[in-house]
């Protein structure tokens, strides 16, 4: 590992893992903490057939991609019993798809596809028309396109050259949809709910202080830590996006819990701006041991008369080095950030292995006042 380490120090968004867009008072948009309980994701499946693959598809021994070429083959009136099919040009196929709130009627959807069968790579097949259902078992939308794979493989005599997952593809805007979602914005009672991306009491409360200064007192309350439900006036109601952008582009200066997320393969720890250490004392020292052992050939001249004593000898030479490095020692006043801890650390030339156990240590001491999420 490196002895380079980033810190990254971040006022907002780090538990999302990403910095929130705010604006010119430092607030952060109620967007970009929260959406309508009513816009939700919809994940779409369906079950095809690739075809024009160079010998790499399905063997006869993929019953299910058997019976389907059979099957699409009889949709044109082209009879054939199964066990007369030897293609390896198809390739029985899962395709994946996304659909976004508010979807209408005509707009595409990007795809993923990925083999079902024994086949060895999907490059340069295209996906038959393929019907896209949601959990309800109704077709949302239609499949169909030119593969694109970002990996490759081929064999010969038993030696095989391969990069990432050729049996799997991606099409973009390889569907189209076919029906729309019906979403109710607004409860029958006449309120909207939004649903935040990371629960939290403080936050939830805040927002709701922020609408009812915005709107009226009363106009919104905090149902709990994921909740905020807002009530529309009579007068709002017939023009519900302009009062649901009003309520999206207000800010508030959310509570972000304290974290300190390390990750131990890449040296990198990440923590927020609000992280304190309470007072405390570092020492980190290594002691290292090498042993080395070196075989050397023993070869005695030939002296008359010896008979059948005289012959080679390996003979092994063992050096063990012993080195201590001198201790690092660092003491830290109360109310240190994470940011100073590291940059002290830094100073003294520590390791990010060496950082990642301290913080450790500090944390099992009580003096780290964050929760530590090792990746």
């Amino acid at each position: 590992m490196g002895r380079l380490i980033l810190v990254l120090i971040l006022g907002l968004g780090l538990a999302n893992g990403a910095l929130a867009a705010t604006g010119s008072d430092g607030g952060v948009r109620i967007k970009d903490l929260g959406r309508l309980s009513s816009a939700k994701d919809n994940a779409l499946v369906g079950y095809g057939l690739i075809t024009g693959l160079a010998g790499t598809g399905d063997s006869s021994r993929s019953v299910a991609t058997m019976q389907s070429i059979k099957n699409i083959l009889a949709r044109f009136s082209v009879s054939l019993p199964v066990g007369d099919i030897r293609s390896r040009n198809v390739a029985s196929v899962m395709v994946t798809a996304t659909l976004p709130p508010y979807a209408q009627i005509g707009d595409k959807l990007d795809i993923n596809v990925t083999s079902l069968g024994d086949s060895r790579s999907l490059v340069g097949g295209t996906l038959l028309l393929t019907h896209l259902t949601g959990a309800d078992r109704r077709v949302y939308a239609l499949a169909q396109g030119q593969l694109s794979v970002g990996g490759f493989s081929y064999d010969l005599n038993g030696n095989i050259v391969q990069k990432n997952h050729p049996t799997s593809a991606y099409v973009s805007d390889g569907a189209i949809v076919e029906r729309g979602l019906e979403t109710s914005l607004m409860s029958a009672s006449g309120h909207v709910q939004y649903i935040l991306y990371n629960p939290d009491f403080s936050t939830a409360s805040m927002i709701a202080d922020s609408l009812s200064a915005l709107l009226g007192a009363g106009s919104a309350r905090a149902i709990d830590a994921a909740r905020v439900q807002v009530r529309v006036p009579d007068s709002q109601r017939s023009e519900l996006v302009r009062f649901l952008t009003r309520i999206e582009n207000t800010q508030v200066n959310p509570d972000i819990p304290s974290r300190v997320v390390v990750n131990e393969r890449t040296g990198t720890v990440v923590s927020g701006g609000n992280v304190r250490i309470s007072s405390i004392t570092v020492t980190h020292g290594d002691l290292n041991v090498a042993i080395s052992t070196e075989f050397t050939v023993s070869q005695p001249l030939l002296v008359r008369g010896t008979g059948d004593n005289v012959r080679t000898q390996v003979v092994p030479q063992t050096s063990i080095e012993v080195s201590e490095e001198v201790p690092l020692n660092l003491s830290l006043p109360n109310n240190s950030t994470i940011a100073d801890l590291v940059s002290a650390l830094n100073k003294v030339k520590a390791t990010s292995r060496d950082i990642i156990t301290i913080l450790q240590g500090i944390k099992r001491a009580g003096a780290l006042h964050a929760e530590l999420i090792i990746q």
